[in-house]
């Protein structure tokens, strides 16, 4: 369902030629749900009405400065009771997005914010993998303590110190 949503959206935003940004909003709009456990409760919560809903979004995208069609698209998944897969959506659409122009999306978890040039310096490196312009998702988990879990593709790397650590864990109860 996510997907088809995804694809909709695409098709016209490639037709007003607002890819980016609707992309932009979109993604702003995913972060505001990932930091307020308020917003991610109304979107996730079955008990609120589609009005209800409609209502809490639309003062949130006002303020969030968010309009144009990822407005619209928000304000339809609202009253078409989709909101609870808005995620997804945002995810699908990113790599819509990424294959529309032929990038490569990674998926990163992170302990903590990265700094800017931290960023730059994981992209280019993964483009030097990979061969392709990447477009970095980063999430942040400080369950992970440190370092960083990447996924390109079908490709993972997890260097979080809580790997490290439950190996180690593991390794000790072996030579037990």
């Amino acid at each position: 369902m996510a997907g088809r949503y995804a694809t909709a959206l695409f098709d016209l935003a490639r037709e007003e030629k607002a890819i980016d940004a609707v992309k932009a909003d979109l993604e702003r709009f995913d972060a505001l749900v990932a930091e307020s456990a308020d917003l991610n409760r109304l979107v996730r919560s079955p008990v609120f009405s589609a009005v209800e809903q409609l209502q809490a979004l639309s003062a949130v995208l006002e303020r969030a400065g968010i309009g144009g069609l990822a407005a619209k698209f928000l304000k339809l998944v609202t009253a078409n009771r989709r909101l609870f897969a808005v995620r997804d959506m945002v995810k699908a659409f990113r790599a819509l997005v990424a294959g529309h122009k032929g990038e490569a999306t990674a998926e990163v978890t992170v302990a903590e914010q990265l700094k800017d040039e931290h960023l730059a310096a994981l992209r280019s490196a993964l483009k030097a993998v990979s061969g392709k312009d990447v477009d970095l998702a980063v999430t942040i988990d400080p369950a992970i303590i440190g370092g960083l879990v990447v996924k390109l593709g079908s490709r993972m790397v997890d260097s979080s110190l809580r790997t490290k650590l439950n190996a180690l864990r593991h390794a000790m109860k072996e030579v037990r």
